[in-house]
Parts: structure tokens; C-alpha cells; sequence
């Protein structure tokens, strides 16, 4: 898609029209929010330009060498989307499904996602083509290592900052770390975050998306005048952010359902007890034969009659075929993009406040924050001062977003895209252009 001006260009894709086409492409979904956000703000053509292109693709062969000798090769691929307001940030994943198009929208994402939280970094996304369960430990490293000499010339703490994704962890950012630090030779820690604490990641770093995803949805329930105490919640998603999440609203009297994995989803009407689930997971892995619950699917639960929906798993869940189905006034989105652009004018219709991914699952980027700056600082915080101000911020931006929406007559969505765009924009304003 050609780059042209919102001002000049009247049939731009609309998120609140039925004529969105390629509904599962993240990188339009993306665009054609951005588009109607750019268009209510009435962005100088110019800006629009450029806001609407990534400012870096990198494609990168990985090659590396198996346990039994033989020689293999990935794909990988390091997109910064925007540096404007700072170091790019954003998340390296090892997965099959990785693409150029996904890597580019979610590099987006987090460009947009750092502007809703005004935290000083730009977006920017990366990943390798690969299954991490057909490799052994020593491979994964191997490949780990690679990539990551493979795109040393984009990283480091002033230009751009990754952190763990699907199926990367804080084992895997130790090693980028330890290569990193040995071409540089010396130890940079601020290269990366979601580390382990020993070797300089901060406290409260793991649960600091799902902390946000709680925090957000209490100050919706506020804003909604339903109560936090007894509300019902379902989760999809029983990973690192839908397990907290869950955990951390029923510790606050929320009253959760139903969650689920790639297993399926367990179902009980008078609420489940997530510590004990997590202590079944613990042991067997996996939610399926939970006992003391219905078994139900990923699909039944997005429908199920709930006050808030937390989908916490997979892109594209909440579509145009089942948006209508849904019968929660509250979605929190703790995944990226789990709701379509189609679906949004469809919830929006039924009258579902969405809390939207830049702003909902923006606590685990806040928290890098606070990790990169306690790393370059050398001092670092405890916990209790992690969640606090991850809570300031995180209320604060809710706020920001939900003003901007009332301001402009827009969802949330828009409104956080709005406030995200306006902070960009601001920011190269300022700085001019080098020629």
C-alpha cells in the first residue's frame, strides 16, 4: 500500500466500516486504525508519511550447526519501526509462524504502545523462523547466538533495546546479552531486558503485563460504575500474562470463570481458584482434566456471559464471525491484537468498552523501562517501588486515553492511537528533518 495523506486520500480504510479488506493481516489491522486516527487528528501529510513506513527492515540468514554435525539455516528478521522518541524497544520471537508482516505491525505496536505510556523509546520488533521444540538446549543457544551477531549493528542500549516474546524467555536474553557484550567487550546489561534479576533484570519485570492488565481493568470497571468486588472474568490464555492477570483480579474479589490454554478451557459459573490451578498447571502442564470444572473450548469461551474478557493469547480471536457472539461489556486486551478491525465496529455497536492492546499490555514494556534505566543507573528499586509506579503510569495513561476518546467522540482504541500518534508527531516536529 502506497503512503498517502489522510487530508487528500477520502477513502481511507475505516476501522468503523465494513470494507476492510485481508481482516487477519496484521499489518493492515494495524494501518487501518492508525489511518482513521491519523484522519480524525487531521496529521500533516508530510508527518503521515513518514509515521506510516518503518524506518529499518533487516532480513538475516541464520546459519548454525546441530548436535549431529549437520549445518541448518533460519530466517530472521529485526524491524525498528520508529526511533524518534528514543532507543527502539520491542520483543524477539522464535516461532514458525514469524513474518515480515507480523514482525512490521508489531514493531509498530510498540512504537504506538510506548507513546500511550509516554515512556522515552520507539518500537521495534524481531524474530527467527524456527520451531524451539525441534532444537535442543545447545541448539537454541546456537541459534540465539547467531541472530544476534546477525543483527548487532541495529542493538544496543542507546538504539535498540529487545526483550522476550512467544517462545523466548530470560535464558534466551542472557545469551543475546553475553554475545552482545562479547563483541562489545565489556558487560552492557541496558541491551537487553526481561534478563534474569542476578545478571540485572528487575523485580516485578514477569508479572508486569498481567499487573497492567488488572490495573486497566479496574479503572474501566471504575469508569463503567460496575463494581470490582464479585465481577465476572474470563481469561484466554493461561501463559505468562493471562496467568497473572487472573491471579492478580481475584486477589482483588474479581470473580474469575473460566480460563484456558492451548489445551482448551475450564469453565466454573462460581469461580475457579486460580492459585490451585496454577499449582495443577505447575504439575501437569497443562489445564485439560482440572478437576472441579466443565471442559469447554477456546472458542466457547470468548462467548461465554462474563462482565470482563480478557483475551490474553493469539492475534485475531475477537473476528467479524463471533464479535457479535460476545456478551462481555468489557474487554481487556492482554494479547496483541486479538480483536480485528472488523470487529471493533461490531463491538463498539453493542456498546463493549475495549481496553486496547497499546494500552492494556503496555505494564511489561513500563517495567523494561524500569529496567533499562535501573541497569544504566546501577542502582535498582524494590518491588513494592516497581509496582507503584508501574500503577502511577498505568493509571495515568488510562486516563489520557479515555479523555482523548471522549474528546474526539472515538473508542478507546482510536483514542489511545491518537494520543500515541500525537506524541510522535510532536516529537519530529520538533526535531525537523535532516537533510
Amino acid at each position: 500500500m502506497t503512503a498517502t495523506s489522510p487530508q487528500q486520500n477520502p477513502p481511507i480504510i475505516r476501522p468503523d466500516k465494513d470494507r476492510f479488506l485481508g481482516e487477519e493481516n496484521p499489518f493492515e489491522a494495524m494501518m487501518s486504525r492508525f489511518d482513521y486516527a491519523a484522519q480524525r487528528l487531521s496529521l500533516d501529510p508530510g508527518l503521515y508519511k513518514v509515521l506510516r513506513r518503518p524506518e529499518k527492515q533487516v532480513t538475516v540468514s541464520v546459519p548454525f550447526q546441530r548436535d549431529n554435525g549437520e549445518t541448518d539455516v533460519y530466517t530472521g528478521y529485526r524491524v525498528l519501526y520508529n526511533t524518534s522518541r528514543g532507543p527502539a524497544k520491542g520483543g524477539i520471537r522464535f516461532d514458525l509462524n514469524v513474518t515480515l508482516d507480523e514482525v512490521t505491525a508489531l514493531a509498530a505496536w510498540m512504537t504506538w504502545k510506548c507513546a500511550v505510556v509516554n515512556i522515552p523509546f520507539g518500537g521495534s520488533k524481531g524474530g527467527v523462523v524456527c520451531d524451539p521444540a525441534d532444537l535442543s538446549d545447545r541448539e537454541l543457544e546456537r541459534v540465539t547466538r547467531r541472530y544476534t551477531s546477525a543483527i548487532i549493528e541495529t542493538l544496543g542500549p542507546d538504539s535498540d533495546v529487545p526483550a522476550p516474546d512467544v517462545n523466548t524467555n530470560e535464558r534466551v536474553m542472557a545469551w543475546i546479552m553475553d554475545t552482545y557484550s562479547m563483541h562489545k567487550r565489556h558487560t552492557v546489561t541496558a541491551v537487553v531486558t526481561g534478563k534474569p534479576v542476578q545478571m540485572g533484570g528487575s523485580l516485578g519485570r514477569r508479572e508486569a503485563t498481567g499487573r497492567g492488565c488488572m490495573i486497566v481493568t479496574k479503572q474501566a470497571l471504575q469508569r463503567l460504575k460496575l463494581p470490582v468486588q464479585g465481577t465476572r472474568v474470563v481469561v484466554q490464555g493461561f501463559g505468562n500474562v493471562g496467568s497473572v492477570a487472573a491471579q492478580l483480579m481475584a486477589r482483588e474479589g474479581m470473580r474469575v470463570m473460566a480460563v484456558s490454554d492451548k489445551s482448551g478451557g475450564i469453565y466454573n459459573e462460581k469461580g475457579l481458584d486460580i492459585d490451585d490451578v496454577l499449582r495443577y498447571v505447575r504439575e501437569h502442564r497443562l489445564l485439560a482434566g482440572y478437576p472441579g470444572a466443565q471442559a469447554i473450548t477456546n472458542d466457547e469461551l470468548l462467548v461465554l456471559d462474563t462482565d470482563v474478557l480478557v483475551p490474553a493469547a493469539l492475534e485475531n480471536v475477537i473476528t467479524s464471525h463471533n464479535a457479535g457472539n460476545v456478551k462481555a461489556k468489557l474487554i481487556c486486551e492482554g494479547a496483541n491484537g486479538p480483536t480485528t478491525a472488523n470487529a471493533d465496529r461490531i463491538l463498539d455497536e453493542k456498546g463493549v468498552f475495549v481496553i486496547p492492546d497499546i494500552l492494556a499490555n503496555a505494564g511489561g514494556v513500563t517495567v523494561s523501562y524500569f529496567e533499562w534505566v535501573q541497569d544504566r543507573g546501577g542502582y535498582f528499586w524494590d518491588e513494592d517501588t516497581v509496582n507503584q509506579r508501574l500503577e502511577r503510569i498505568m493509571t495515568e495513561s488510562f486516563d489520557q486515553v479515555a479523555g482523548m476518546a471522549a474528546k474526539h467522540g472515538v473508542t478507546p482504541r482510536i483514542g489511545a492511537y491518537m494520543l500515541a500518534i500525537e506524541r510522535v508527531a510532536l516529537v519530529h516536529k520538533l526535531r525537523g528533518m535532516y537533510a
